[in-house]
């Protein structure tokens, strides 16, 4: 007799909701954090070049080691680390934790931050323990390392700047963390170029500590590349689980040649932290509306009746992302993608006609 899914999927995984991402056609789309720029015509006609010549008959250079060197030096990587890639960071982060996931491990993480380190624990059947952060979004620095006391994690996750709350979290909190761990510390840069600030020259110091970086935030969210820094020990015992091929042609072949064009990414992500501080500004103008502050390419605002207007939004043809359910911490809260000039205006504008209604 066929078994079904409930005979057979694993309990926990029932229990889940998948990972949803809505329909956004002819919408302005500010929920996902992208770059709302397009690469310049003539780096675009490069590429098409580039994609033109490339051997898809044969199987990706399985090290990556050309993408690699260039990613080193774009990223001003310290030679004491090594790097490891991933088709984008959610696969990174399902390395680390499938490489640590023997029975009873614990994967820790703060609360509010980005879901997917909490997803996959559980598709890995590690422990997840979230630490909530403070009612300003800063990190509880007495309850983390209390936890990281009573429950010994294996890993530990900490994003910096944090999704959805754009806040940089305190680096000396951090290397508390980094100094009482029991096990390995992620740091997830996933928008550090909007931040000014790194933790990636400081990752050499310290023997259990791995930066991750991904390119999507950059403006490349369309080939998926996941960069993971840290010590050589550390990465050769990752890349045991990492699939053969996960980096494929296209992506390597793009993303070494959009390297070696750097300054074009630097420039736009200065124009966004420009537009940053202009909607930021325009946000706190509006009645009813508290915008926190952010070092990332997002803002995070709370509003009364965040779904209505979260509904209202989108029926003006602007897609944001609502929080409000989520964790206690983020009632009534939204989160906006800083756009273009124009895709911003379009923002406020939606959200003056729905709040007038």
């Amino acid at each position: 007799m066929p078994k079904s899914p409930e005979d057979i999927i694993r309990e926990e995984i029932r229990a889940l909701k998948a990972y949803h991402v809505p329909p956004s056609a002819g919408m302005v789309k500010l929920d996902a954090m992208e770059n709302p720029y397009g690469l310049p015509a003539e780096l675009r006609a490069r590429l098409g070049r580039i994609v033109e010549e490339a051997a898809l008959n044969r199987y990706p250079d399985p090290g990556a080691g050309e993408l690699k060197q260039s990613l080193r030096e774009a990223l001003a990587v310290p030679p004491e680390l090594d790097l490891l890639l991933g088709n984008g960071s959610d696969e990174l982060i399902q390395m680390l934790v499938l490489a640590v996931a023997r029975p009873g491990a614990v994967v820790l993480g703060v609360e509010p931050s980005f879901v997917m380190f909490r997803l996959i624990a559980a598709f890995a059947g590690a422990r997840y323990v979230g630490v909530d952060l403070r009612e300003d979004f800063s990190l509880d620095g007495e309850r983390l390392l209390a936890a990281l006391e009573a429950h010994r994690p294996a890993v530990i996750f900490i994003a910096r700047p944090n999704n959805p709350t754009g806040n940089l979290f305190d680096a000396g909190i951090v290397e508390r963390v980094i100094e009482a761990a029991p096990g390995l510390v992620v740091i997830d840069e996933a928008y550090h170029a909007f931040a000014g600030e790194s933790f990636l020259p400081r990752a050499a110091r310290h023997p259990n500590v791995v930066v991750m970086r991904t390119l999507s935030k950059l403006g490349l969210a369309g080939i998926r590349l996941g960069v993971l820094a840290g010590p050589g020990r550390w990465l050769a015992e990752l890349d045991k689980v990492r699939l053969p091929y996960n980096v494929n042609t296209l992506t390597q072949a793009v993303a070494r040649e959009v390297l070696r064009h750097g300054a074009v990414l630097t420039e736009q992500a200065g124009a966004i932290k420009l537009e940053r501080r202009r909607l930021a500004q325009a946000l706190q103008g509006v009645q009813g509306v508290t915008a926190y502050p952010s070092d990332a390419n997002f803002i995070l605002f709370r509003i009364r009746e965040a779904e209505r207007v979260f509904d209202g939004l989108k029926r003006r043809g602007v897609l944001i992302k609502s929080f409000h359910g989520s964790h206690r911490l983020l009632a009534d809260c939204l989160r906006v993608t800083v756009g273009t000039p124009d895709e911003n205006t379009a923002f406020l504008s939606a959200l003056t006609q729905t709040l007038s209604e």
